[in-house]
């Protein structure tokens, strides 16, 4: 396994949107980190290619195809891992979809609802069926990928950014309601990564000079430890 501090020894992690970018990294550095890492993602074929990944670098997975909008199968997750492991140490509520760039009043309903299900829907119901699981853990860790644009008001972005908006809200009102707990909830914003939805929204843009998702993964970890104290946090990476 590659050289690390080992800072994750022995944790189980669950990430979502793990077969492709910055989900994959964080998977692969968790893993190299020493946790047990539970992939989620819809498609079998990538997700195997992230297991032999894992597997080549001396770690181990659990693979989970699942759409994160099957909502009663995100409830029975929850079920299916108390009865496997009996708790989860940390939660990595990663994937995310752009859906489309278009004026507030043309969005096709469906689209929109893509939108809003998987970037902030998807995350509520992962917090509701996982958050026994994880104050079961003795250091538990909800971490949530979010994206500057849920801080500004750029033109077209109405969907995602209103995704990205909420998701901070409810996420610092979940780390609110865990201060009391062994239980740490944060927020990372990766920035400017050569990620798939990036390409989708600037397609024109120089993908060279932009970071790979592994190079960004560094903030993830960081909330994952047992030693984190911070709640209720954004990071920039």
């Amino acid at each position: 396994m590659t050289e690390t501090s080992k800072r994750l020894e022995g944790r189980l992690a669950l990430i979502t949107g793990a077969s492709r970018g910055i989900g994959a990294a964080v998977a692969r550095r968790f893993a190299a980190e020493g946790a047990h890492v539970i992939l989620l993602a819809r498609t079998v074929g990538a997700l195997e290619e992230r297991d032999d990944e894992i597997r080549a670098l001396g770690g181990s997975a659990t693979l989970v195809p699942l759409d994160l909008r099957n909502f009663d199968k995100l409830d029975q997750m929850g079920a299916s891992l108390y009865q496997r492991f009996g708790k989860l140490d940390v939660l990595v509520g990663n994937a995310g979809v752009l859906g489309a760039l278009s004026p507030m009043g043309h969005f096709d309903p469906k689209t929109w609802a893509q939108v809003i299900e998987t970037n902030l829907t998807a995350n509520w119901r992962l917090i509701r069926s996982l958050d026994p699981l994880l104050r079961r853990s003795d250091s538990g860790r909800a971490i949530f990928t979010t994206c500057a644009a849920g801080r500004e008001t750029r033109p077209y972005w109405g969907a995602y950014a209103a995704s990205k908006a909420a998701l901070e809200t409810m996420v610092r009102i979940y780390a609110g309601e865990a201060a009391n707990t062994a239980l740490r909830v944060n927020l990372v914003d990766p920035g400017i990564v050569a990620t798939k939805l990036r390409l989708q929204g600037f397609p024109a843009e120089d993908r060279a000079a932009l970071k790979t998702p592994d190079e960004v993964v560094e903030p993830f970890v960081a909330l994952a430890s047992a030693e984190c104290a911070l709640n209720g946090e954004l990071l920039h990476r």
